[in-house]
């Protein structure tokens, strides 16, 4: 069996990879298992040395990166340039924080000594999109590996060039062998990866679907899952809205990665008062996007990673259309390029609970307007979601802006006047159908660590 790489842009095919066999796939397992035992013994010191110069190697080669991103999935060349240098800074972040977030915690008891210690699990398997190829592996493995976990990384099959390039970077920053290894197999063969006693835990980045299914793989056998599902982002725009910065910053969180994104903005709710303006505003911001070939400079929106997510995308279109809403831009398949897949920037309006853009995730570059009659009824239907993963709403009014976001809005990151973004700074996942766990900050290097009690009496 082989797995088959697809430029987006032509259709052409990129290489073949030839499957890991079960055979291959478990002495791989055992290696980094057996990597691992050495491993968690180094010191924070040598971990981070490791990680700052997987950094430097990140930004040495982020345009053969960004070049193999635009080859495998379409993203342009400067978006991805931009993803590797946000994987360089995680990498230093972690190298920077980690030992301080995992310093032992004394709590005062009627010991003589009692604390808490931060202890690496072991072996940990990420299983991964596409539609950031780099930045949503570095995410996991930079923490991971601070903390003293092994990976290994089941990556989406489309992107199997990245998932080798980055094996590749952690040998070359000095990495341990086997410390870090790509299974090249079908997402069927991550039960059994899952499954095997050397590994401990499992981290998802993907589709609600995908979720349950690793979720209840991992329960089985009593280990550890962190999931970052989909999402269907509701953007709220108040009456005080400063409607040109509104319009300009939902264009780009819509239109970010090609519309590829599990926290681009999804649903606009907008109060009816300032509905009109913001639309004509958002429309023309929508429409001055350049789409093309990912290797011009110029091009802001490249095509969507494959084919057949293309196809999906505009029957969801159809299916709103014929249900009641309004097309005002966009929802063509270009002519000329009808066997590739591209899309063309899209806006829905009139959309209703009931259709599918208003319960389902749009993964692509599709806005859905929804009009609400005021902020509590924007709250209600912002809310009104199986979702959780992020928010935004948009007021001149900081202080309001900022009690909405706090306690009103029920999503796993909640920005205001701003797009909603990961950082290595601050926790990101989600809630409700969104997925559970954390990452980046504090919070992601301790998801998989052994919270230890010691009681020396």
């Amino acid at each position: 069996m082989s797995i088959q790489s697809v430029n987006p842009v032509n259709g052409k095919v990129i290489k073949n990879y030839k499957e890991h066999s079960w055979n291959q796939v478990s002495k791989k397992i055992v290696a980094t298992h057996l990597a691992w035992l050495n491993w968690q013994n180094t010191s924070f010191s040598e971990r981070a040395y490791m990680l700052r110069k997987t950094a430097e190697l990140l930004v040495q080669r982020k345009t053969e990166l960004a070049t193999l991103m635009a080859t495998e999935m379409g993203k342009p060349i400067k978006d991805g340039i931009a993803e590797i240098e946000k994987c360089a800074s995680v990498c230093d972040y972690y190298a920077d924080n980690g030992e301080t977030f995992l310093k032992d915690e004394i709590i005062e008891t009627e010991a003589s000594r009692s604390y808490v210690s931060f202890r690496p699990l072991g072996v940990v398997l990420a299983v991964m999109p596409w539609n950031f190829p780099y930045w949503q592996l570095f995410r996991f493995l930079a923490p991971a590996l601070m903390a003293g976990n092994c990976g290994l990384l089941k990556h989406a099959s489309n992107v199997s060039g990245c998932a080798l390039s980055i094996e590749q970077i952690i040998k070359d920053a000095g990495f341990p062998a086997n410390v870090f290894q790509v299974l090249l197999i079908n997402s069927k063969v991550v039960k059994d990866v899952i499954a095997h006693p050397a590994v401990k835990a499992v981290t998802l980045t993907g589709s609600t679907e995908a979720g349950i299914h690793v979720a209840q793989q991992a329960a089985q056998q009593l280990k550890k899952s962190v999931l970052e599902l989909g999402g269907s982002d509701p953007y709220i725009i108040l009456e005080d809205a400063d409607i040109e910065l509104a319009a300009d910053i939902c264009a780009q969180s819509r239109l970010i990665n090609n519309g590829q994104s599990c926290i681009a903005a999804k649903r606009f709710i907008v109060v009816k008062k300032v509905e009109r303006e913001f639309v004509e505003l958002f429309k023309a911001k929508m429409a001055a996007r350049i789409t093309g070939d990912p290797f011009d400079a110029n091009t802001n929106l490249g095509p969507m990673s494959r084919l057949d997510l293309r196809d999906e995308l505009h029957q969801q279109v159809q299916e709103n259309i014929m249900a009641g809403a309004k097309c005002i831009l966009g929802g063509q398949i270009p002519d000329y390029k009808s066997k590739h897949a591209f899309y063309t920037p899209t806006i829905l309006t009139g959309i209703k609970k009931g259709m599918p853009a208003y319960e389902e995730e749009i993964f692509g570059p599709v806005a859905s307007i929804i009009s609400a009659r005021n902020t509590d009824d924007a709250i209600r239907i912002a809310n009104d979601t199986s979702f959780g993963l992020g928010a935004a709403v948009f007021t001149r009014d900081r202080s309001l802006g900022e009690q909405i976001a706090k306690t009103r809005l029920n999503a796993g990151s909640c920005f205001v006047n701003s797009f909603v973004k990961s950082d290595p700074r601050l926790p990101f996942g989600g809630i409700n159908q969104s997925g559970y766990g954390r990452e980046l900050g504090i919070f992601g290097i301790r998801e998989f660590v052994n919270i230890k009690t010691v009681y020396v009496k």
